[in-house]
């Protein structure tokens, strides 16, 4: 093997390893700001979503919030894809859905409900509804 093809070696291990490491992220749970679109394009499609009806003032959002930064941080629930809606915006959607308080959690297998979580902070149970979706 002479010194470029070493070369050529050595750099294509580094990017495997550095895409290696990305690779968490990018198979992560997807969290995304909510639109009437994208709900519709991922329950056409048969695809796991979930809806966080979330307010800037609702602690329990903010706590739920964390939770859920640190279930995709762990690089589970690569499948689903969870949409952020604005309690207070989007009162047509909480019509439509049921939905009475903010810090409620609605969990879809395409356009199927298959759980709903209301003011649960605890990681485990946000992280075990949002995987019925899968």
């Amino acid at each position: 093997m002479n010194f470029h093809q070493l070369r050529r070696s050595v750099c294509t291990l580094f990017a495997g390893v550095a895409l290696a490491g990305l690779s968490p992220l990018a198979w992560a749970l997807d969290i995304q700001p909510y639109s009437a679109e994208r709900l519709a394009q991922l329950q056409t499609g048969g695809k796991p979503v979930a809806v966080h009806f979330h307010a800037e003032w609702c602690g329990t959002c903010k706590t739920q919030e964390k939770a859920l930064q640190t279930i995709k941080a762990e690089g589970s629930l690569a499948q689903v894809t969870l949409l952020v809606a604005d309690y207070d915006k989007e009162k047509d959607l909480r019509k439509q859905m049921k939905v009475r308080a903010q810090s409620t959690l609605v969990v879809f297998k395409g356009s199927q409900e298959v759980a709903r979580l209301g003011g649960d902070t605890a990681t485990d149970k946000l992280k075990s509804a949002l995987a019925k979706a899968s």
